[in-house]
């Protein structure tokens, strides 16, 4: 699921609460405008004055030329590097002739993760799950694959035209999962009467929907999710909210780069129903004003008359609630014929977060409304301050979930979904990705041939020690190629395996990572083939005799 943004929290979500409304009435993201051809002309209105575009548009057009741009200076590059390269007989290359007979590059929306990116993606998906552990929640995970049946709800829903679907060898209809939440709700009702309430778990899973791949979009994507099950209270959702800033803040995001919007499915389930709006229409109400940001007032108060039929006090006023600051405001503008409930929720909700030290994070929105067909209370939406990414994580409370799935009754739940792909982008706006070179601490390299079996000794002695080895598997001629395969792989260490030492018992080790200025005698160490598994004791003593400091290891 791409809780991402809140409107996919899940189909499933959005049918248990919408009732009897129309599958056409679902809300569902707007496709994105095609783009025009190029050299097309600006169209121009019906009294033919050419349209003059904005200092926006401009913009846009101009990154989209210069993405296209470097996205073909990219492919001529690749393609030259992959031109077939003559091999002697020292040295093994791969080349790749010009029209490869498959195609090279990873299926439209996804993505390969050669070894500096999946150093990233490790690092950030331990930030995820440490996260998760501080806060005392339990890991989970399920099956990619998993039963059309748990998100089949209406025809012509978002999520059932964006799976990749099949019907396997044994006639059973299956999905690659498209989302993480109804595969929670099956596995809570698995175990149903065994489980201890309240649960909180996360899970770090891979998702698959076909849908238009854009910047900080893919149709295969990887997502934090937290939940709480069993939680009644607003403290679930403050205790999730408390995680998502943990994080942030963890990676060196601040609350000047990231905000929280924070609205509620009730509050305004209550200000539509206190103006007429019925619950049929509710669902599609709200994707109209979803359009808010975009549209601006005006064009929200046209659109909810023109296509929902509401009268124009009543559009004007939903657009009033729209334009609301403060919990206070929302509260002023509702007057006292309104359900105050969710008001107060949300008052309780701030109060909290600022009493948790995160309240300088939070911001409510009244603008926030989609998916709010599928939740039942207090929603929530991360947002990028400067307004260039899409949302980056999104959530809230759904308890009626477990309940279409076969609970006996209501099940509070909340949770959030954060995917990986937007914070990445995130972090190279702010530039601070991090740097994750290629580290090892040892490279082990034997004199010759001859030497190796010794080496691979070595290797093995210095692993059960808990270092990690990088073993040359074939010696080189020269020494300083033997330097340069180490420099090129991250190590501190290299392990000398020659006939000398090895006959007195002993294998040199080399600290690659001290400066020019230091001898060369006094950047070795012969060290006891005994005290290689404790490796570490043995250079960190050697340091402090050279007054070198501690050693890592």
């Amino acid at each position: 699921m791409a809780r991402g943004t809140i409107h996919r929290r899940s189909a499933a979500l959005q049918y248990c609460c919408m009732g009897n409304m129309s599958s056409e009435a679902a809300p569902v993201d707007p496709a994105p405008a095609a783009a025009p051809a190029a050299g097309a002309e600006t169209p121009a209105p019906a009294d033919g004055a050419p349209v003059e575009k904005t200092e926006k548009q401009l913009k846009r057009e101009a990154e989209k030329k210069a993405k296209k741009a470097a996205e073909a200076a990219k492919k001529a590059a690749k393609l030259e590097a992959r031109q077939v390269r003559g091999q002697s007989s020292n040295t093994v290359t791969v080349g790749v002739v010009p029209n490869p007979p498959v195609e090279l590059e990873p299926a439209s929306g996804t993505r390969d993760f050669y070894p500096d990116e999946m150093r990233l993606q490790r690092w950030l998906y331990d930030h995820f799950r440490n996260v998760g552990t501080l806060c005392g929640f339990e890991e989970y995970d399920a099956p990619v694959l998993e039963r059309q049946e748990l998100y089949k709800r209406k025809a012509g829903e978002e999520i059932t035209q964006q799976m990749y679907s099949f019907t396997d060898k044994e006639g059973v209809e299956v999905t690659l999962r498209p989302e993480m939440t109804p595969t929670l709700a099956r596995m809570v009702l698995g175990k149903a009467q065994s489980l201890m309430l309240p649960l909180k778990w996360y899970s770090v899973p891979q998702c698959w929907r076909f849908e238009t791949t854009q910047r900080g979009r893919k149709r295969e994507h990887y997502q934090w999710n937290m939940d709480i099950i069993g939680c009644k209270g607003i403290n679930a959702e403050v205790e999730l909210l408390a995680a998502i800033v943990l994080f942030f803040k963890n990676i060196g995001i601040t609350s000047k780069d990231i905000g929280l919007k924070i609205n509620s499915r009730k509050v305004m389930g209550a200000v539509l129903k206190s103006m007429g709006v019925t619950d049929e229409q509710f669902a599609p109400v709200c994707v109209v004003m979803d359009k808010f940001d975009k549209i601006g007032p005006e064009e929200t108060q046209k659109e909810l008359r023109d296509t929902q039929g509401l009268d124009a006090d009543t559009a004007k006023k939903l657009v009033d609630c729209l334009l609301c600051k403060s919990v206070d405001d929302l509260a002023a503008l509702c007057g006292e014929g309104v359900d105050r409930s969710g008001v107060d929720e949300l008052k309780r909700l701030f109060e909290l977060a600022d009493a948790y030290g995160f309240g300088d994070w939070l911001v409510f929105d009244a603008s926030v409304v989609r998916g709010l067909a599928y939740y039942t209370g207090v929603v929530f939406e991360g947002f990028d301050r400067l307004g260039e990414l899409r949302a980056i994580c999104g959530g809230g409370r759904y308890d009626r979930l477990l309940s279409l799935y076969g609970a006996v009754q209501e099940v509070p739940a909340c949770g959030f979904g954060f995917g990986d792909c937007v914070v990445v982008e995130l972090l190279k706006d702010k530039g601070i990705t991090p740097n994750l070179p290629k580290e090892v601490d040892f490279v082990v390299a034997a004199f010759n041939e001859g030497m190796q079996g010794s080496a691979m000794k070595t290797a093995a002695a210095l692993r059960e020690g808990g270092a990690q080895v990088d073993l040359l598997l074939e010696p080189k001629k020269k020494v300083t190629q033997t330097f340069d395969y180490a420099n090129r792989v991250g190590a501190r260490y290299m392990v000398f395996v020659a006939p000398q030492e090895w006959e007195g018992g002993k294998v040199r080790i080399k600290d690659l990572r001290l400066g020019e200025d230091v001898p060369d005698e006094e950047k070795q160490l012969d060290v006891a083939l005994d005290d290689l598994v404790k490796v570490k004791e043995v250079l960190e003593q050697w340091a402090l005799t050279k007054k070198m400091g501690a050693v890592k290891v």
